[in-house]
Order: C-alpha cells, then structure tokens, then sequence
C-alpha cells in the first residue's frame, strides 16, 4: 500500500539486484491481481475498498488447501479462510477470485504412513462454490532438492511423487466432487501430465492464471496484449500473460513457513 500510495514500486531483480521503478497510478497498471493463502490482513486493513476507490480493477487466487499443520503451519485455520472467501466476494465480483488448490502433496512420516492433503476438497469446494467462484486450479507438488533436505530435517518426512496412473484418479475423484458444484478443475504448469492422460479426463482443462482474457471477461475491454509471458515457464505449460511482478519474497517475507516452498530463502 506504501507503493500504491506513492504512485510506483521500486522492484530489486533478483539476479543483480538492480532496482526497477514501476508506475502504479490507475492508469498506468488498471488491474492488481492477488496471490495469496492468507487475505486476513488485507480485509481488516480496509486495503479493497481503497484500492477501488483509487480506481484499480482487483482480481485474486486465493490458496485454499485442506488443514495440515505439517505441511503449512502458519496459515490460519480452515474456517477462517472459508469465511475470507465470502469476504473477497462481496467486495469483487466471484469471477474475479479464483480458488487454488495447491500443490498436491502425498508424503511419507516417520512411522511408514503416507499421507495426503486431500481430506478437505468437498467442504472447500462447496463454500467457493456458495460464494460463486467456479474454478480451482490445482497441481502436484515439485519437490526440488532443499524441500526434500528441509523435509528430512524438520519432520523426518520424506515427500512422494505418484506414479501418473495415480494422479489420474485422484483428478478423476476431484472431478467427481467438483463438477456437480459447478466448479471447474484446471492443472497449473502440468503439461506433461496433461498429455499423458489424453483423453482419460475429459474435464480437466490448463489453467491460465494470469489470463488477459480472464481480466477483460470480468471487468470489460482494457486494451490488454493478450501476449504471452517469456519469462514464466512456458516449456511445463504456463501459458500466463504479460504482467509485472511487484513481490519480493526478501522484503515482503512469508510467515507460513510451508514444508513445500521453493522460494522463501529465510526457511
């Protein structure tokens, strides 16, 4: 708000450190989209009503995931982002928020039993859907090589990655418990998966979530490219479209401290 306020950002590049301005007037960037697994802040720092008010257009992902202290162990609980839900859709249209349910996790703990983050998809899926949202975009998690050494030092747990006969029956269960919600499954950066399952899962969709499209469907024509984004990786399927990143996961750190971040360099 500090950099809405003063009309710019001033964004480090994370390779070199130089700093980028970014004009953040109304006119200059018309539309904020939100990430995050905790708008709590947000609405009880009054920040919406401002914002619009300012003249900016918002949209949001919100990260709904099932309640699992292992995994993420400072988010809030599950009924009080349930309530955010039906909070983000009064102050924006429910198209305007899409809900994520991400990343897939299966893993195994000390005592031999695998575990899982899918045990509280239908009472998610049914609050977005009474507040009007239909999509959830989802993933399987991609362990790199420091979640898998925090994971052994933090919980002797040891994150497992299903075979692709397994991740179609677990989309297929998902598909069976959102589709009569009226709520829409799409992957995130799962190309490969996507092509190995052909047509097994007909509908299962790629997401694209950060759609020109998606913006303009909302809020009206705004003149935007609809070009794709070079730098997002494009190999594995994202198909996202222009846009200019104002986060720093160095100066605006992360409290959730999940078991399977890849970018919060103070974990």
């Amino acid at each position: 708000m500090d950099g809405i306020r003063a009309g710019a950002f001033f964004v480090p590049n994370p390779f070199n450190g130089r700093m980028a301005r970014i004009p953040a007037d109304p006119h200059a960037a018309p539309v904020i989209v939100f990430w995050s697994k905790d708008y709590g802040p947000f609405l009880s720092g009054g920040y919406g009503p401002e914002l619009l008010r300012r003249g900016y257009r918002l949209l949001f992902h919100f990260t709904v995931n099932s309640e699992n202290p292992f995994l993420e162990p400072n988010v809030p609980p599950l009924r009080e982002r349930l309530g955010q839900i039906r909070r983000l859709t009064a102050l924006v249209p429910p198209e305007a928020v899409r809900w994520r349910f991400d990343p897939l996790c299966f893993y195994q703990t000390a005592d031999g039993r695998l575990q899982h983050n899918l045990q509280d998809l239908e009472r998610i899926g049914q609050a977005a859907a009474e507040a009007g949202i239909r999509e959830c975009i989802t993933s399987f998690a991609h362990i790199y090589e420091k979640v898998a050494r925090r994971a052994t030092a933090r919980g002797s747990c040891r994150f497992v990655d299903p075979p692709d006969s397994k991740k179609q029956e677990i989309l297929a269960w998902m598909l069976e418990k959102l589709s009569p919600l009226g709520v829409r499954l799409t992957l995130c950066c799962q190309k490969s998966l996507l092509n190995a399952l052909g047509e097994a899962l007909p509908g299962l969709g790629a997401s694209l979530c950060l759609s020109h499209a998606w913006i303009e469907a909302v809020y009206g024509p705004l003149g935007l490219s609809h070009r794709p984004d070079t730098g997002q990786r494009r190999s594995q399927g994202c198909g996202c479209h222009t846009a200019k990143d104002v986060g720093s996961y160095r100066t605006h750190r992360c409290r959730h401290r999940c078991l399977y971040c890849y970018a919060n360099p103070v974990l």
